[in-house]
C-alpha cells in the first residue's frame, strides 16, 4: 500500500463540474473528469430575456458522482485507499431554498420543474429591485451593514435573491425553511446530514454575499431584514452565527456517498467556498497581487495582512472578509459580470444565423454539416484574435463598455447596459471583436484603479482560468491596458487544485493552507509584459471608455 496521501478537488463551474485527484505531496494530478450539466445544456429553467438563470440540483448530484467516481476508477484501488479528503468550490452567489432536512425543494416531486425552487445561479439578475431596496434600506440604520461589501449590495447576492424568490413564489415561500449557498450545500450532502440547522456555512459565502461580519457579531439583526420586508422575518435566525474557513472539516463522507464513490467513510469533507477564492489559492496568490480568474465572468481576488490593511475599506467591491481566501488574512473580491461571456455573445451573434442556414441546406450531407458547424465554432475566436492582433491601433476605432451583463465592480449596477460608440460601414467582425476585447480589459483596469485609489496598492497580476490559458491576444491587450506584467499560472484547473489544497489541510496533511500552496503549487508558465509602444494609446483609450461609461450611466 502506498504511504502517500491523495486528495480530491471538485470545482462546480457555470456549465460543468470538474474533479481532480491530486498527490498532496507535490500537487501532481493523477486523474481528472468533467461532467457537463445536461439540464443546463438544454437551456432548461432559464430565460435570458429576463436575466433568469437557474440550475437544477440533480445536475450537481449527477456531476458530483460521475466525476469523483471516474477519478477514483482511473487512479486505481491502491490510490483510492489513500484518498484522505475532498474539497469543494462552486460558483457564487448561487443559493437555493431548502426544507428543514436541508434538501433543495427542486428535489421533491412538487417542485421538480419550478425554477424558483432551484439554485439561483450567480449570473441571475432577477433581483435587481430587491438589491435596490436593500441599498436604500441600509441607509436607515446607525450601523452601516454594507461597509464590508463595498457599500453597495448586488442583485447577484444572497439576500436580494432570497427576497425576490419569497416575493415571486408563494409555494416556495411556504416550503422554504432556509436559504443555502451551493458551496455550503455540497459538503452537507456528502456528509449525509439531514438537519438544516446543523449545516456548516463558509465565511467566504457568508462574508462576501450574506452580510456576515465579526464586527457585527454575525449577520445584521432580524430587525434589519423584517423591516425591509416582513417576508424575511426570522430567516437570519435560521442561519446561525458561526461560520467556518475552508481549512476546517465539514465532517466525514457518509456511508451512502462512500459506497457511491468507492471511498472510505474516513474521508474528510472540507468546508466549501466560492470558485474564485479557492482558485486564487490554487493559483498561488501573493499579498497585494490581484488574482484574476477569467472565465465567463471574472472574479478578482486579493489578500492582504490584517496588520497592514487595518481599517481600510475599499468602496464598490464585492467585499473584504477575514479568512475568506487564506485563513488569517483579509480577502478582497472584485470582478466583472461578463468577460468570456462577452466573447461568447459575439460568437453566437455571428454564427447563429450561419449555423441555422447550414442545418437546412441540401448542398451537402448532415455529417459534413455537423463537422463544418463544429469547426466554425472552434475556430472563430482563434481567427478573430489572429486578425485583430494585426489591426493598427487608432483612437478613432469603436469604443465599448463591458456591461453586457451589468456591472459587478467597481460600484455594482446590474441595470447598466453595454454600449458601442463609433461604428461605421467599415466596422467588421474583426474590429468588433477588438472593441469587445478592449472593453473587457478596460473594465479590468477600472477595478485595479479603484483598489489603488482606495489605498490598497496592486503590486502584480496573476491570470487564471480558461481565457488566461487559451488567448494570448487577450492577455497581451490586458497587460498593455494595465501597463503591468501578468503571470499565467501553469495549472489548467486552479479552482479544483485550490479545493484540493484545502482538502489536504482539513485532513491534517498540512497545518496551514499556505504550506499546501507551497507543496502543491504548479508555478507559472507564461508572463505577458506590456508593449511600451501601446501603453500610451491604451491610456488614452481608457479615458474614452470612462467617458462613454459616464454617458451611459447618466442617461
Amino acid at each position: 500500500m502506498t504511504k502517500k496521501a491523495y486528495v480530491i478537488g471538485v470545482d462546480f463551474g457555470t456549465d460543468s463540474v470538474r474533479s481532480i485527484l491530486v498527490d498532496s505531496s507535490n500537487g501532481v494530478e493523477i486523474s481528472s473528469s468533467v461532467f457537463h450539466y445536461p439540464l443546463w445544456k438544454e437551456g432548461k429553467f432559464c430565460d435570458p430575456s429576463k436575466n433568469q438563470f437557474r440550475q437544477h440540483p440533480q445536475d450537481y448530484i449527477d456531476g458530483l458522482e460521475y466525476t469523483i467516481k471516474a477519478c477514483v476508477e482511473i487512479a486505481g484501488s491502491e490510490i483510492a485507499s489513500a484518498i484522505k479528503a475532498i474539497g469543494v468550490d462552486t460558483t457564487g452567489s448561487s443559493p437555493v431554498a431548502v426544507d428543514n432536512t436541508g434538501q433543495p425543494l427542486a428535489l421533491s416531486p412538487a417542485f421538480a420543474s419550478n425554477p424558483n425552487a432551484m439554485f439561483v445561479l450567480w449570473k441571475d439578475h432577477t433581483a435587481v429591485a430587491e438589491a435596490a431596496a436593500i441599498n436604500q434600506h441600509a441607509t436607515r440604520f446607525p450601523i452601516n451593514y454594507l461597509q464590508y461589501v463595498g457599500g453597495i449590495y448586488s442583485s447577484e447576492w444572497f439576500w436580494a435573491k432570497l427576497l425576490h424568490i419569497l416575493r415571486a413564489d408563494e409555494s416556495v415561500r411556504k416550503a422554504c425553511y432556509t436559504w443555502v449557498e451551493h458551496c455550503d450545500w455540497i459538503p452537507f450532502l456528502l456528509t449525509g446530514q439531514t438537519d438544516a440547522k446543523q449545516l456548516k456555512r463558509s465565511v467566504c459565502a457568508a462574508g462576501h454575499k450574506g452580510l456576515w461580519s465579526a464586527s457585527f457579531n454575525g449577520y445584521p439583526p432580524n430587525e434589519f431584514f423584517s423591516t425591509l420586508d416582513p417576508l424575511l422575518d426570522g430567516h437570519v435566525e435560521k442561519l446561525g452565527q458561526e461560520v467556518f474557513t475552508s481549512d476546517k472539516s465539514a465532517g466525514h463522507l457518509s456511508q451512502e456517498w462512500a459506497d457511491r464513490l468507492g471511498l472510505s467513510i474516513d474521508t474528510i469533507v472540507a468546508v466549501g467556498a466560492f470558485d474564485a477564492h479557492m482558485g486564487a489559492v490554487g493559483g498561488q496568490i501573493e499579498p497585494f497581487h490581484l488574482s484574476k480568474v477569467m472565465g465567463t465572468s471574472t472574479c478578482d481576488m486579493l489578500v492582504a495582512p490584517k496588520e497592514i490593511i487595518q481599517d481600510t475599506l475599499v468602496k464598490g467591491i464585492c467585499g473584504q472578509v477575514d479568512g475568506s481566501v487564506i485563513p488569517g488574512m483579509i480577502g478582497l473580491e472584485a470582478g466583472q459580470s461578463a468577460f468570456g461571456d462577452s466573447y461568447a455573445w459575439l460568437k453566437k451573434t455571428i454564427l447563429s444565423p450561419v449555423i441555422d442556414i447550414l442545418s437546412k441546406t441540401n448542398v451537402t450531407d448532415q455529417d459534413t454539416i455537423s463537422k463544418l458547424t463544429e469547426e466554425l465554432s472552434n475556430q472563430l475566436i482563434i481567427e478573430l484574435s489572429k486578425r485583430a492582433n494585426e489591426l493598427p491601433l487608432s483612437l478613432s476605432d469603436p469604443i465599448a463598455t463591458d456591461w453586457l451583463n451589468g456591472r459587478r465592480t467597481p460600484d455594482a449596477n446590474q441595470v447598466l447596459k453595454a454600449g458601442i460608440l463609433g461604428l461605421n460601414l467599415s466596422t467588421d467582425a474583426v474590429m468588433l471583436f477588438k472593441t469587445i476585447v478592449e472593453s473587457t480589459c478596460f473594465g479590468a483596469k477600472a477595478i485595479v484603479d479603484r483598489f489603488n485609489e482606495e489605498g490598497v496598492p496592486i503590486k502584480g497580476l496573476i491570470g487564471l482560468g480558461g481565457v488566461a490559458k487559451k488567448s494570448a491576444y487577450i492577455m497581451q491587450v490586458m497587460s498593455d491596458v494595465m501597463n503591468m506584467p501578468i503571470r499565467i499560472h501553469k495549472s489548467e484547473q486552479t479552482c479544483a487544485l485550490g479545493a484540493a489544497m484545502f482538502a489536504a489541510t482539513a485532513a491534517g496533511v498540512f497545518e496551514k493552507v499556505d504550506e499546501a500552496m507551497v507543496a502543491m503549487g504548479q508555478g507559472f508558465d507564461t508572463t505577458y509584459h506590456p508593449n511600451p509602444s501601446n501603453t500610451e494609446y491604451y491610456s488614452l483609450r481608457m479615458l474614452q471608455y470612462k467617458k462613454l461609461g459616464a454617458f451611459i450611466e447618466s442617461n
